[in-house]
């Protein structure tokens, strides 16, 4: 698999009506590969649990179908095995790179059923996998020693941690040291860098796909200096990266792209409405500071 730092967890854009809009899809992609960004398609920030299993594969065909020149990850949700072995069973017949997989959602299984759901996906995998703890969003974090034990799966590539804790992503990063760890939000890059982290799992790159490679690149190039105090643009993509969460993920981010004119509409699917962010200006004002940031690069 052709290696990359930066993963961008790819918006799913809608027209007004809520179906899939393919002509701005195709777009957002390629601005992606030109940045030379890894593409995840199908993660939360893609909205993929609000979609039918019709439409999550028209998205997968799609961008196959583009031939982008930069890997493609798809992320694997839910909380029904058979499900989810269906899909990585359509997935054999696309050109996939690798594949997300998140605890699962909802029933908060412990540490037995962890261990027994994972090795079943990484069993029937074709391609390298990438575990995804996100106890936000799942209800129950990942167990760091079912981690351990999954690090042996030869399917088992990488870690993408989003507990929100650097503390918490160092104890993951030593209970599994052999695989490759990205951080999972945008504004602890830099600390999570610093416990091990090789690259970053990205929102912001939906909004800023060129600065956002920036960043992980110069925040990558700082770490390897033993003698660099903490780089000036810390703060400023932590501020950056709090504003995309000033509501539910993707809500923010689509309202500052639709601004940005990158996309018609901010459309999303429920449960989530737009009327959940009563105020853009953190946004316009973050957009404005990675304005002048790249322009002072």
């Amino acid at each position: 698999m052709q290696q990359t730092t930066l993963w961008t967890a790819l918006i799913t854009p809608f027209l007004p009506d809520e179906s899939i809009d393919f002509a701005t899809l195709s777009q957002l992609a390629k601005e992606q590969a030109a940045a030379g960004n890894g593409i995840l398609l199908l993660g939360s920030t893609g909205e993929a649990l609000a979609m039918t299993q019709d439409e999550q594969q028209a998205i997968v065909r799609h961008v196959c179908d583009m031939s982008l020149s930069v890997p493609l990850m798809v992320g694997v949700g839910g909380f029904q095995l058979q499900q989810q072995l269906q899909w990585l069973d359509f997935l054999k017949d696309y050109p996939v790179d690798a594949l997300l997989l998140p605890v699962p959602l909802y029933a908060k299984p412990g540490a037995t059923s962890q261990r027994k759901w994972f090795s079943s996906l990484l069993d029937a995998s074709n391609w390298p996998c990438m575990i995804y703890n996100v106890p936000s969003r799942t209800g129950v974090a990942l167990d760091e020693q079912v981690l351990g034990q999954l690090a042996e799966h030869t399917n088992t590539w990488a870690v993408k941690e989003a507990s929100g804790s650097a503390d918490i992503f160092s104890r993951y990063y030593h209970s599994a040291p052999s695989l490759e760890f990205f951080c999972g939000d945008d504004g602890l890059l830099v600390d999570f860098i610093a416990k091990g982290a090789c690259g970053l799992v990205s929102v912001a790159a939906n909004a800023w796909p060129e600065a956002t490679a920036r960043y992980v690149r110069q925040s990558l190039d700082l770490a390897s200096d033993a003698n660099q105090s903490e780089p000036s643009f810390k703060t400023l993509w932590q501020q950056a990266g709090n504003s995309l969460f000033c509501a539910a993920n993707p809500i923010p981010v689509k309202a500052l792209m639709k601004r940005q004119g990158r996309i018609a509409s901010a459309e999303l699917r429920p449960p989530l409405y737009s009327e959940e962010l009563q105020e853009l200006t953190p946004l316009l004002e973050a957009d404005d500071a990675v304005t002048q940031w790249v322009a002072n690069i």
